[in-house]
C-alpha cells in the first residue's frame, strides 16, 4: 500500500516505511530546540508521514544518531533543513552527513532537501509581521510613508547575503511601502544601525524593522535594541521591530515543498553563484570540492564537544586535531576500515588530543586509503595499518609524515 506525492510532472509513491527528518541548527536555548520539534509535529501532520528531528550542533540528537534511530524501520528517508538560506551548513555539513549515512546505512534511500529560501509563503508571513508593527505604531502604509528594513543574521557566504536583498526587493514589489532595505546584525554590511540611519534621511513617518530569523534569541534581542535606539535618536520617525518567523504554520508550506523536491531528486541549488563551485572575487580560497569538504569537517570538529559556554555560543573544548578516514567503496576495498580502527587504537594508546572518524569519498579514488588531517589541511594517501602510530605521533608533535603526504590544502 502506498500514497502518491506529486512535484510538477513527477509522482512518487509514498511507502508505508518512509520517513522525514527535520534538521535544525541546534541551540543551547531549549526553547529554540523545542520550536524545531513543534514544527516537526506540524510537518508530520501535513505530510501524513513519521517526522523526527535532528540538529547540526549544540543539541541532540545529531544527524547520524537520528538517522541510525530511523534506519531499522525506514527504507526511504528525506532530510529537510530548517535553514533560512544556503550557506555552509546546507552546502557542506548536511551533504557530508548524508554521504556518511549512505555508506553506513546502504539499505536506506536518503535524500537531502534545500533550505527554506525565498518562497511566497515567507513573503506573506513577513507582510503580516510588518502589518503588526504598523498597528503597534498607529500608521497605515496606504496613507503614511512606511519604510521597512529586513534584518538578517549576516553570513560569510555571498549567496546567503544576496538572497536577503532579493527577499527585501520581493517584499517591496506590489506593496505600498515607500522602500524596503536589507540589513544585517553582524558579519557583513550594511549593518542595521547604518541602514536605519540611511533610511532616516528620507524622513519617513515610520520604520518597520523585521528580524529575518526563526527563533527569538540573542540576535533578535539586538535587533529590537537597535530599533529602540533608533526610535529614541530620531523623534520625527516612529520605529519598532517585529517578531521573528517563529513556528508560523506557513513555514510548513515551505517545508513540505522542500520535502517534495528532495524526495523526487529535483532540488535546485544556486551553483552558479556558489563560492564552493565557482571562483568569486574575494572568495577565491573557498573554491573547490576538496576545500569545501575540509571546511565542513573543520567546522564539525569545532562542535564535537558541546560544553556550555554562556557568553560564546561557538566556543567549544574541541580536540586539538582530527583525522578523517575515507571508507567509501574504493578505499574500503584497499583496507581503510582496518586503518580507521588502527588509528583509533593508536590514539587511545597515546592518550592523544585527537578525534578519529570515518568519512565519505574525498574524490581521490585509487590513491587510498586516504586519511585527512585537519585543521592542518594535510591529506595522506596509500596509508596502511603500519602507518597509524607514525601519523598519531606526528599529530602529537605538530608534524606531518612527509612520505605519506598526498596533497595539502
Amino acid at each position: 500500500m502506498s500514497r502518491t506525492a506529486g512535484t510538477g510532472d513527477a509522482a512518487v509513491g509514498i511507502g508505508d516505511d518512509e520517513a522525514a527528518l527535520l534538521v535544525g541548527h541546534g541551540s543551547r536555548r531549549e526553547a529554540s530546540n523545542e520550536a524545531v520539534r513543534d514544527l516537526a509535529v506540524g510537518l508530520e501532520d501535513r505530510l501524513d508521514l513519521p517526522t523526527d528531528v535532528a540538529f547540526l550542533e549544540l543539541a541532540e540528537p545529531s544527524i547520524p544518531d537520528a538517522i541510525a534511530g530511523l534506519a531499522h524501520s525506514t527504507s526511504r528517508l528525506t532530510l529537510v533543513p530548517l535553514s533560512l538560506f544556503a550557506a555552509g551548513h546546507v552546502k557542506n555539513d548536511l551533504p557530508l552527513a548524508v554521504q556518511r549515512a549512505r555508506s553506513e546505512h546502504p539499505d536506506v534511500r536518503l535524500h537531502a532537501g534545500a533550505h527554506l529560501g525565498i518562497h511566497p509563503a515567507i513573503l506573506d508571513l513577513l507582510d503580516d509581521r510588518a502589518a503588526a508593527v504598523e498597528a503597534e505604531l498607529g500608521v497605515d502604509r496606504s496613507t503614511d510613508d512606511v519604510a521597512v528594513v529586513v534584518c538578517a543574521r549576516g553570513s560569510s557566504d555571498p549567496d546567503s547575503n544576496a538572497d536577503v536583498h532579493k527577499l527585501s526587493r520581493l517584499l517591496y514589489e506590489g506593496r505600498s511601502f515607500s522602500r524596503v532595505e536589507a540589513a544585517f546584525i553582524g558579519v557583513t554590511e550594511p549593518l542595521l544601525d547604518a541602514a536605519l540611519h540611511d533610511v532616516a534621511k528620507a524622513r519617513p513617518d515610520a520604520v518597520v524593522v523585521l528580524p529575518y530569523m526563526l527563533g527569538d534569541g540573542v540576535l533578535t534581542g539586538r535587533i529590537r535594541e537597535g530599533a529602540a535606539a533608533f526610535d529614541a535618536d530620531y523623534p520625527y520617525v516612529d520605529a519598532a521591530a517585529g517578531d521573528p518567523l517563529g513556528t508560523d504554520p506557513r513555514l510548513l508550506d515551505v517545508l513540505s515543498d522542500r520535502w517534495q523536491e528532495a524526495r523526487t531528486d529535483s532540488v535546485d541549488m544556486s551553483c552558479d553563484t556558489c563560492k564552493y563551485k565557482v571562483e568569486l572575487d574575494g572568495y577565491e580560497a573557498d573554491e573547490g570540492g576538496a576545500r569545501a569538504m575540509l571546511r565542513a569537517l573543520t567546522h564539525q570538529q569545532a562542535h564535537e564537544d558541546r560544553e556550555d559556554v554562556a557568553d560564546e555560543p561557538h566556543a567549544h573544548d574541541a580536540p586539538g586535531a582530527h583525522l578523517a578516514v575515507c571508507t567509501n567503496r574504493t578505499c574500503a576495498a584497499d583496507g581503510s576500515p582496518t586503518v580507521l580502527e588502527t588509528l583509533r587504537q593508536a590514539a587511545r594508546d597515546a592518550d592523544a588530543d585527537l578525534h578519529v572518524t570515518r568519512s565519505s569519498c574525498f574524490d581521490q579514488c585509487g590513491d587510498g586509503p586516504i586519511v585527512a588531517q585537519y585543521p592542518d589541511g594535510v591529506w595522506y594517501g596509500g596509508c596502511d595499518t603500519a602507518d597509524a602510530d607514525r601519523i598519531v605521533s606526528a599529530v602529537e608533535r605538530d608534524r606531518i609524515v612527509s612520505d605519506l603526504v598526498h596533497q595539502t590544502l
